[in-house]
């Protein structure tokens, strides 16, 4: 254990913590107000989104104590072999992690394929998840072009073994802010110029990036359990809040996926401050607002 300095909110101490799991070691932070508000522990997560990247939020959250971690394969969390990393692999970790800070049920903010990844680990061990709030799960399983969705999904992956960083990513940015569902047309269009993004061309040589290594092969294919998660909210085990963001185009990959989530679960889609990454404000997104991100939160973690 040691000190950590990801997201120190004013009044908070953190404690930065490893744990041995099957083919990685992970990282995790345990973010402790000076006075607690009361409140259930939560859980911010994303990925393949690191702890770091929710510094800007945790911080607009002194009231309650907050877990985050880096999934496996992410900054602090490294993988022990190259094998495979699937939406089954992350939500065993997030079981891990819940029970070795031992702070009881935990509500949760799953970002992106956070989401996805807590929708896993909750539909296994829902005695550990009060409400998840999933905010933009990019659920490809669960819409009506999934099939041409993997297809891209999968020639990424496969632009990135081919020719590196640059121009996979360029067809990541290309898919993920595409408007329309994917079709025919979509898939035989040019490469987009990884230089229109600000991407580099030329191939660095490295093939450790998770998500366009490996988690766009396997998340993709992942299908939640739709009929254990009704009846685990039914029954008032388990509360699943899908999530949008208001400035989100409504019609990108993860925006449907909450649409198509709220649909199955028979529930409204709950809206949030900003964009995809409403959680934090950076040059991409300078109108993001984290602190009404974390009260619109707090608002819906309440209610």
């Amino acid at each position: 254990m040691s000190s950590g300095v990801v997201g120190r909110p004013p009044g908070m101490t953190i404690q930065t913590r490893t744990l041995d799991v099957p083919g990685a070691v992970l990282t995790y932070d345990v973010h402790t107000p000076a006075a607690d508000g009361g409140h259930p522990p939560l859980f911010v997560l994303g990925s393949p989104m690191e702890a770091s990247g929710f510094a800007q939020v945790v911080a607009e959250l002194g009231d309650r104590t907050v877990l985050t971690y880096d999934p496996r394969g992410t900054d602090r969390s490294k993988l022990l072999d190259d094998g495979e990393v699937t939406v089954e692999h992350h939500a065993a970790d997030l079981h891990a992690v819940a029970q070795d800070a031992g702070l009881g049920p935990l509500d949760v903010l799953g970002s992106s394929g956070g989401a996805v990844t807590a929708l896993a680990w909750a539909t296994d061990h829902p005695d550990e998840v009060r409400t998840l709030v999933a905010h933009e799960p990019p659920l490809t399983s669960l819409l009506a072009d999934r099939d041409l969705a993997v297809r891209a999904q999968a020639d990424i992956v496969e632009t990135y073994r081919r020719t590196g960083f640059g121009p996979a990513m360029a067809k990541f940015i290309q898919l993920v802010t595409a408007t329309a569902p994917i079709d025919q047309a979509y898939l035989d269009a040019p490469d987009p110029d990884p230089a229109q993004f600000g991407l580099p061309a030329e191939d660095d040589g490295r093939r450790d990036d998770l998500l366009l290594g490996k988690s766009l092969l396997t998340m993709p294919l992942w299908e939640p359990d739709l009929d254990r998660l009704r009846d685990l909210t039914a029954a008032g085990d388990l509360r699943v809040v899908p999530a949008a963001g208001v400035t989100s185009p409504p019609g990108t990959l993860a925006a449907r996926g909450a649409t198509a989530l709220a649909a199955a679960l028979g529930t409204p889609t709950t809206d949030f401050p900003g964009d995809h990454g409403g959680f934090m404000r950076n040059e991409w997104a300078p109108d993001n607002d984290p602190a009404a991100f974390a009260a619109r939160l707090r608002e819906v973690l309440a209610s």
